[in-house]
């Protein structure tokens, strides 16, 4: 594997992770929603990732994000009568995020995205070091 294509690999796991996180961050801002008046509550997204096949072409290789997914897993509901976007039964229905699971995911997809940066400085690091040789 070439030097260069590290920074290729590297480059797309930084832009997934931090599609990762704005998604994670979404989540988060959305923990606490309530069904609007459609009566549909915020559903937690997750990101599905794609490894690329190594090639000749060295812009194919790394990872990408395929697909952001809704979880189907139902909202959290309360029996609030009094509440104003209470449904016919009294119930509110919260979004589904879990806001534990959210923050695991955040640290997780922050510690990729700071390892694949050490890894491109480390491969600067390395072709400086390999340029310099030539000098002395």
């Amino acid at each position: 594997m070439s030097l260069l294509r590290i920074f290729h690999v590297s480059g797309s796991a930084v832009s997934a992770q931090s599609q990762r996180l704005n998604t994670v961050s979404s989540n988060l801002a959305n923990a606490d929603t309530v069904a609007g008046p459609d009566g549909k509550s915020f559903k937690a997204r997750q990101v599905v990732f794609q490894t690329l096949p190594m090639s000749d072409d060295a812009s194919s290789v790394g990872v990408k994000v395929s697909a952001v997914r809704e979880d189907d897993t139902p909202g959290r509901r309360i029996h609030d009568p009094a509440h104003p976007n209470a449904d016919a039964e009294g119930y509110v229905t919260f979004s589904n995020v879990n806001p534990v699971e959210e923050m695991v995911n955040m640290i997780s997809a922050s510690r990729s995205y700071q390892n694949n940066v050490e890894v491109m400085n480390t491969a600067k690091s390395l072709l400086l070091k390999t340029l310099q040789m030539g000098q002395g």
